[in-house]
């Protein structure tokens, strides 16, 4: 790559992307987090959190309303399976996660969510520029026994009564 400054950005070489203050602020506001599974000490988003040695990944957030903005290296994909497992054992966790549209971990969780894309692209820490990729916020809920209440659910009963129709799930959101 010409830019070397972008390297890590396109790369596995870092995956700690400290998520911009605004960001967390306004989710903050509409969801009362109580759990950040992915922190350090100098960069955690609420009183509770897990860092690394802790593992996250290993952790029940089952009773939580949880932030993650976890790990952008190879492990995203584990991270996105455990927001959405602990959703479907009654957490909400809301994910602060690259919009990419072409990975196993959005086809296989992220399309079972709510989703929000960001107009622009954000600035991760104290970084300097923006960062190269667009960014997205995916919402996991245990949805009520019937399925009813969840998007999902929605989506798939519109699209049944309409089969033939342009409709994507952000219609229902």
């Amino acid at each position: 790559m010409a830019n070397d400054k972008w390297k890590a950005l396109f790369s596995t070489a870092t995956d700690d992307c400290t998520t911009p203050q605004p960001v967390f602020d306004q989710l903050n506001a509409e969801f009362a987090f109580t759990l950040d599974p992915c922190a350090s000490a100098t960069n955690a988003k609420c009183p509770r959190f897990f860092t690394p040695a802790e593992d996250g990944l290993r952790q029940d957030w089952s009773k939580e309303t949880v932030f993650m903005n976890p790990p952008y290296g190879r492990v995203i994909g584990l991270w996105v399976r455990k927001a959405y497992e602990s959703a479907q054992a009654g957490a909400v966790v809301v994910c602060l996660l690259p919009a990419r549209t072409d990975t196993r971990w959005r086809h296989d969780y992220v399309m079972r969510g709510e989703f929000r894309f960001i107009r622009g692209r954000l600035r991760f820490g104290d970084g300097k520029n923006s960062a190269p990729f667009p960014s997205a916020i995916v919402i996991f809920r245990a949805c009520d026994v019937s399925g009813d209440g969840c998007p999902k659910a929605q989506f798939d009963a519109a699209r049944e009564s309409h089969p033939r129709s342009s409709l994507s799930q952000c219609d229902i959101l």
